[in-house]
């Protein structure tokens, strides 16, 4: 008897990809209506490793007609039974994890042992908003005199989820597992830079019993798809995550039809040191928020503001970490920094180095391309650099840390606030007044203190400014994907005025 051996991961992933990835509609896998494809490139390379099905508004009109025809009956599912499904889905995303890291990697050039922990995230979102799809449509008691008014939550309807090319798998988590526990349906259309995890989720949720129609799958470019979702009358909100230019023109788009929208955009943010701060460990923080995952996050810490009495030996053993940090393929456990998505993220991020240059900043370590194969860029540190320059204003979206010093906490207030965005800050401080008193006066919808981003689920994520438009995370994504009503119950015998009554009888001798 012959024993054929499995495929590995990769080799899977690679057999796989032979065929173009299809759409998921109303519970098939469907080809384009136009039979038109696109391709997606591996990040180490940019070889093609694959093509996908290139959706346009009449694709999305099929899915978004599937998810209006599902919504009904997902609605009219009891909370315990959208629990238990979704626990379901859980599962199958753990029993899937290194597959699931694997081709994250692969897609995206995040390296592997960032990717290992994406799906037991994943799997974390989705128990955690299974676990409060019985009480989603609970709401508050509010008596008056006379009255009983009670509120309660229901589901907005079918919504479109565009999701981004970082992290993609658990951020399409992030956003699809609290609108299915609150009894929406989904169209999601995820970046075209990276979409082998977003056909696997959809896999995922089809063998777990998420019935036909409740979430479907659209690949395609933002201008054609993406457009053509942020435009559709069934669609009655957009949950987006990217940059803050496209959530302004998703925001437009849906003005017609009066979207709701979530928007979870860019991010400037701080990392702030005082003197007094532990600066052992604040250093491996600084480090681990902007050159993990390559520096492409939204919450990176990507402007270190440094208390100028301890600037000058902070900023060496900065430096010498910085150049040490390991860059390679993204497959290896080894790699820190694997390759950038794209060449066109590439020459973005490049262009910041001849920015610095022409502002005046020192390139301290890095400021280079590696080699001219793939997408691969030196981890980067400017110093000398001030809070107007391009560097500290703009998001660069990589692995790049500008560093600015100050001198007194009011200075250090102003340099934090002083760009358009608002999402994440990190305040590093033994002082318990000061750190209290700071976080209040930043313009900062997230703000952590003396911690790297961990996140607890049931908090708000979200930011302010040029950052974004509402918030994720527990009760408050509900407030999103659910419309809260009023019943007003007259306890009293409560009478309206009487208008419109017969005149009374004149007297006629008058």
């Amino acid at each position: 008897m012959t024993t054929i051996p499995s495929l590995s991961p990769l080799d899977a992933l690679h057999d796989r990809l032979r065929e173009p990835l299809l759409h998921f509609i109303g519970g098939e896998w469907v080809a384009a209506q136009s039979g038109e494809t696109f391709d997606f490139h591996a990040p180490t390379d940019n070889r093609v490793l694959g093509r996908a099905a290139s959706g346009d508004a009449r694709d999305i009109d099929r899915a978004a007609q599937a998810a209006h025809a599902a919504f009904p009956a997902w609605k009219a599912l009891s909370g315990k039974k959208r629990r238990a499904l979704l626990y379901r889905v859980a599962d199958l995303i753990e029993a899937r994890a290194h597959d699931i890291a694997v081709a994250e990697s692969t897609d995206t050039g995040q390296p592997i042992r960032f990717m290992k922990s994406a799906a037991v995230r994943a799997a974390e979102n989705f128990r955690f908003f299974a676990d409060r799809a019985e009480a989603a449509q609970d709401g508050l008691s509010l008596p008056t005199e006379g009255f009983l008014n009670y509120t309660v939550r229901q589901p907005i309807g079918p919504v479109g989820v565009i999701t981004p090319w970082n992290t993609p798998f658990m951020l399409s988590s992030w956003k699809i597992a609290p609108a299915l526990a609150a009894g929406c349906t989904v169209v999601h259309k995820p970046a075209e830079w990276s979409p082998v995890t977003a056909t696997i989720l959809a896999e995922i949720l089809h063998e777990a019993g998420i019935p036909a129609g409740v979430v479907n799958l659209v690949h395609g470019l933002g201008e054609s798809a993406g457009k053509a979702l942020t435009e559709h009358p069934l669609i009655r909100a957009i949950a987006f995550i990217g940059e803050s230019r496209t959530g302004s023109l998703i925001q437009k788009q849906g003005a017609d039809t009066l979207k709701r929208v979530h928007l979870e955009l860019g991010g400037k943010n701080p990392i702030v040191v005082f003197d007094d701060a532990d600066l052992d460990r604040t250093l491996d923080a600084a480090i681990f928020m902007i050159y993990s995952l390559n520096g492409q996050r939204c919450t990176s810490s990507s402007r270190l503001l440094v208390q100028r009495g301890v600037h000058d030996a902070f900023v060496e053993g900065l430096a010498a970490r910085v150049a040490n940090i390991r860059v390679g393929d993204p497959l290896d456990p080894a790699t820190e920094v694997g390759p950038l998505i794209h060449p066109s993220q590439l020459a973005k991020v490049c262009s910041y180095f001849d920015a610095a240059r022409a502002d005046g900043a020192t390139i301290k370590v890095g400021g280079e391309r590696i080699g001219e194969t793939g997408n691969y860029v030196r981890p980067t540190l400017f110093t000398d650099a001030r809070n107007d320059m391009r560097i500290a204003q703009e998001e660069i979206f990589g692995p790049v840390l500008t560093v600015i010093p100050f001198d007194t906490d009011e200075d250090a207030l102003r340099l934090a606030n002083d760009v358009p965005y608002g999402l994440a800050a990190y305040l590093w401080t033994n002082d318990l007044t000061r750190a209290h008193t700071f976080a209040h006066g930043l313009d900062s919808g997230m703000i952590w203190v003396n911690s790297e981003n961990v996140r607890h689920l049931p908090t708000p994520f979200g930011g302010m400014k040029a950052s974004g438009i509402g918030r994720d995370g527990g009760d408050y994504s509900f407030d999103f994907y659910m419309e809260t009503k009023n019943v007003a119950i007259n306890l009293s015998g409560h009478r309206a005025q009487q208008l419109g009554l017969p005149s009374a009888p004149q007297n006629k001798e008058q």
